[in-house]
């Protein structure tokens, strides 16, 4: 798993390309990464509370869209920030299904040194790719 932040993509915006060996790890770094935009050291985020995530979607890009809403969504609702990730994902009859554990606690200001505020996750040059044996994601996050 891994990801990186993309420079001059956006002035209002952050946008970052995530990695995996499996579509399940390019979903986690793609979590992973969409957290440490919000947060400056994931591993001060402790996997105190977790959420279970199930989805359903008749093509990859919008099940990684969804997915990455889940964060905004637990983030706006309850304060939550996530730090552990794991993602199954499998497919059948031209639909992918989503089972994904969130583990994280709530923003703590004394210990979460924040960064930005993620509003939505956009479509603006959104791509989800398999090169070679590798899955590949590029993201574009509102600030």
């Amino acid at each position: 798993m891994s990801y990186k932040y993309l420079e001059d993509v956006s002035i209002a915006d952050v946008a970052f390309v995530a990695e995996g060996s499996t579509m399940g790890g390019m979903f986690e770094s793609a979590g992973l990464a969409t957290t440490n935009v919000m947060v400056k050291d994931l591993k001060s985020v402790k996997k105190k509370i977790t959420k279970k995530v199930k989805l359903e979607s008749d093509s990859v890009e919008k099940l990684l869209f969804e997915f990455l809403q889940e964060f905004v969504y637990w983030k706006d609702k309850d304060l939550l920030l996530f730090s552990g990730v794991d993602v199954s994902i499998t497919g059948k009859n031209k639909r992918f299904f989503l089972n994904a554990a969130l583990s994280g606690e709530k923003i703590n200001p004394e210990r979460h040194e924040m960064l930005v505020d993620v509003k939505a996750v956009t479509w603006h040059l959104f791509s989800v790719e398999k090169k070679g044996k590798k899955w590949r994601c590029q993201v574009v996050l509102d600030i």
